[in-house]
């Protein structure tokens, strides 16, 4: 994305990552350890070409405000915690930032997103599985 793009979705991009304390891809772990819970947006297709996020829960981007609301009664039973730190993972850290957001505008006032997504965990030394069935929301 250019720097002098002034589109409307560049504006909200920039107007949705002012309220996220958004994660490096070298904190990935360290923050998933203290208990956040992470999760992989990423279409099938990219996991499957370029692996999968260890430790993380896939959710399909179109559903995941449904299984993650604490209010929701589609939400999945691990999202009861209005107060737990989550973190999104897309593949380069645009729509992440945008989805963390929308949680935020839900109640879920800890969730954020990965600084350069899966992309950059990768570029950071992060080691992806080897893609496989995966369980999605």
């Amino acid at each position: 994305m250019s720097t002098t793009d002034r589109s409307a979705i560049s504006r909200l991009l920039e107007e949705s990552r002012r309220t996220l304390d958004r994660v490096e891809p070298g904190d990935l772990e360290a923050v998933k350890a203290a208990g956040a819970l992470v999760v992989d947006t990423r279409p099938v297709e990219q996991r499957h070409r370029d692996g999968e996020l260890p430790g993380a829960v896939v959710i399909d981007r179109n559903v995941l405000e449904w299984r993650l609301d604490p209010t929701s009664p589609d939400r999945l039973p691990f999202a009861d915690d209005p107060d737990r730190r989550i973190v999104i993972v897309c593949h380069e850290g645009y729509s992440s930032s945008l989805a963390a957001w929308t949680l935020q505008q839900l109640g879920l006032r800890h969730a954020t997103d990965l600084v350069g997504g899966f992309v950059a965990w990768v570029e950071a030394g992060g080691r992806p599985l080897e893609a496989g069935p995966a369980a999605e929301g």
